[in-house]
Formats: structure tokens, sequence, C-alpha cells
């Protein structure tokens, strides 16, 4: 088997049946971007780019927390960091109301709340509501986001527990901010909205400054190290980044405001990001098949993230590339022939005749059952070399089976989900108007 870009997690043996019971390899940390890196695995024609990028990130890390030591008086205790507002996306900033909303006096509170949480970057941080109170002169920009689960070698473990998640599209953050305000401040002309209007351009240049030479995005901004330093496809982190630059670059009403330079320059880096997302599709025994959820940003390969989740094929995150491949209004012949392969891949490894069951409260906890009629599922990832699902463990063990893991892992995370069904669906529609170039 040919494998364009090798996976980073070492696979152990292989996987015997599509639900046999076996641990097959052992998930490892994903490796940071760092300049001795650079200088070994980046062409030499793109190396100063690169190496400059990176001194940029460290020079606006050391800006972002000396602007919060400023912000309080030699021996000034910080203010605590914010309330987490888990259980779900952009908190508080839902873009689901009809226009009027964002005139009212909730909306520009939420809108004022977000701005004040801006970093000096221009991005924003995670897990947490801005339907609150303003942020407070020296009051961190992230609320609490460590693991709940410590472990010595968590993949997920800090440099600095007070500093993580400064900056991020992890989570819908940033782009979520920028749309929210962007719906406000059309609704708030003159003076009241200018401040709106200048948040938006601090945060399209963080988009900008934060965007990899080769078009993709890390999951953190500035550089946090190790998988939050990868090209980061969950949760939408690179098509979302493009589709905002393309709002921006096609002067949409929200963004009418914004220069013409900035657009060109929206518009170039969204041309960037889609060239990363074609190059970023696995292409395995010569045929292209889908993504993985995050990957390499020198090498492009597959890598871990969390200790459960590894470097392989992601179904949930490839469907939503396809989506967003889908929406370009005048799609190239890569981009057609992407989005065909792509499709043809999740169709043909859709899991019939099974249901993931169960949850918290049922003995056991959630599980995977036989059950005939069954909608189609996929599972969350696929092993690079079979091609078939794979399951990771907080332990870091890997595993080819859903129900090999412990209980905590199954009923914590969404090992299996129908939603590349909308991908497929979609598709039918699409493919008579796009067929594939001869």
């Amino acid at each position: 088997m040919k494998i364009t870009r090798l996976a980073l997690p070492l696979v152990l043996a292989p996987a015997c049946a599509l639900f046999a019971a076996n641990t097959i390899g052992t998930n490892v940390i994903a490796p940071s971007l760092t300049a001795e890196r650079i200088n070994q695995l980046a062409p030499k024609k793109d190396r100063a780019a690169w190496l400059a990028y990176l001194k940029r990130s460290d020079a606006q890390m050391k800006t972002d927390r000396a602007t919060l030591a400023a912000e309080l008086k030699p021996g000034e205790t910080a203010p605590p960091q914010p309330a987490e507002g888990r259980g779900g996306f952009g908190q508080g900033m839902s873009l689901r109301h009809d226009d009027a909303y964002f005139a009212t006096a909730p909306a520009k509170h939420i809108a004022d709340v977000i701005v004040s949480f801006q970093t000096p970057a221009g991005g924003w941080s995670k897990n947490m509501s801005f339907a609150g109170a303003l942020r407070l002169p020296g009051q961190p920009y992230a609320a609490n986001n460590l693991n709940a689960f410590p472990d010595p070698e968590d993949f997920d473990k800090p440099n600095d527990p007070h500093w993580n998640y400064v900056g991020t599209f992890d989570n819908d953050s940033t782009n979520t901010q920028i749309h929210f305000l962007s719906k406000v401040q059309l609704a708030t002309p003159g003076k009241d909205g200018d401040a709106y209007r200048a948040s938006i351009v601090k945060g399209i240049h963080y988009l900008l400054a934060a965007q990899y030479p080769n078009g993709g995005f890390p999951q953190v901004y500035p550089l946090e190290g190790h998988y939050h330093d990868a090209i980061t496809f969950n949760d939408n982190a690179v098509s979302e980044s493009a589709e905002t630059l393309t709002a921006v670059a096609e002067g949409k009403p929200e963004f009418a405001f914004i220069d013409a330079t900035l657009r060109k320059q929206a518009g170039e880096a969204a041309a960037r990001a889609l060239k990363c997302i074609l190059a970023s599709q696995m292409r395995i025994d010569g045929k292209l098949t889908i993504w993985p959820q995050q990957e390499d940003a020198l090498t492009l390969a597959p890598v871990s993230a969390r200790n459960y989740e590894p470097g392989a094929l992601a179904a949930s995150e490839s469907a939503d590339l396809l989506t967003y491949l889908m929406s370009l209004p005048h799609p190239s012949k890569e981009v057609i022939a992407s989005v065909d392969a792509g499709v043809a891949w999740l169709d043909a490894h859709a899991i019939r005749g099974y249901v993931y069951t169960g949850g918290r409260g049922t003995p056991g906890g959630r599980h995977l059952v036989a059950k005939d009629g069954a909608a189609p599922l996929w599972s969350r990832y696929y092993s690079i070399t079979t091609q078939k699902p794979i399951f990771g463990d907080r332990d870091k063990t890997l595993h080819d089976s859903v129900n090999d893991l412990s209980e905590e892992r199954r009923n914590g995370y969404a090992w299996y989900s129908g939603g590349a069904q909308q991908a497929i669906d979609r598709f039918a529609a699409w493919s008579k108007d796009h067929p594939p170039a001869k």
C-alpha cells in the first residue's frame, strides 16, 4: 500500500475485522513547529517564510503577555479567569437570530464583551460565555481550558497552565466573534459602531497573521506547541477562516466598510487556504480519499491531537470540507475531482446495520450494536493503513473496536455519527451541475 503522506501513530498490528477487539498500537504526540524542523523539512525556497512566521508568532506571544501584565499595578492581584461556558460553541453568540436582533441592547452588550476579550493579537479564546460582564483590567483573556483528566504525559498539557488557548480557532472561536460583530456593526451605523468595526479589522489581521505560508491555519495562535501547531480541520478551523476571508474579499454588506487593500489581502489568503485544503486530501494507493483531523504543518502528514485522537482519516471533518468545496461558486477541475473522490470514499466506508446506543446511565455505557435498517454511520476516525475504523483511549492505546475502550471514553466522545450523509445528499444535486472534468 502506497501512502503519499505517512501517518505518525505507530500501528503494531493490522485490524483483523471491522469490529474485532484488538489493541493495535499506541498514539504518539504531534511535533511542534520549530526552527529545527523548518530547516530540516521545509523546501529551501520556503524556509525564510516559515522562519519569519515562527519569529512573528514568538514576538506576538511576548506582546500579548506583556500587554496583559501592564494592565495591573505592581503587586496588584489579577481578577479571576472568566467563567467557563461549555456545553456548546459560540456561547451567547448565536448567528441564527433575525437581523433585527443585532440592533438590540442585549446583542450590543454581547458585542461589547466580545471586544473587551479580544487578545492583543486580535483573536479570541474558547469555552466562555460572552453574555456576562466586560473583561476587567488584568483579567485573563481565556477561561479555564485545562484537561479535566490531568496526566503528566498528557498531549493536551500546556506549557503554561495559566496561558493556553489564548487566541484559537477551536470550537468555532474567532470566526464566530468576527461574524457576530459584523452583524452588530451593520445594525449600528455611525460612531456608535466604530469600536465593533475596529475589532473586526483587528480580527481579520489576526487571520492573516495566523495563516501558515502554505495556506493552513493552526489551532492556536500565537503558537502554543505540539498538536496546537498542526493545520487544523477540526471544528472547521481552515474552512471557516477561508469563508470569513472570502466574505471580506467579496465586500459582503457586513464587511463593506473594509478598505480595498485589506479585502485584496483577504482574497489572496482565502485562495491559499483552498490550495492547502486540496493539497491535504490523503492519497492512498494513488487514489484520493478524505482528510485527517489535523496534519503536520510542514509535511501534511496526519498527526494526533489529544491522547485518544489519532492521526487518521476523519469522516466528520471531511464531510464538512466537502460541503465547503461544494459551496464554491466556480469550482475548478481540481475541486470537482476532490469532491467526487471524497464523497465516493465516504459512501464506500459507511457503516450500515449498526447503531451507537446507550450512555452514561446505561449499564456498560455507550456501545455499538447490530440493528436491521439502521441509518448509515461513520466512524470518527479511519486508520490510514487499513481504512477501517480506529479508536483511541486516554492511555494512548489504539483499538479497532469502540467496545474495547474504557467506559469513560466511550461515553465522553462522539465516536460515530451520521452527519456525513448530509454531504452525500448535497452531492447528489451538486454533481448534476458539476460533472467530472474530462
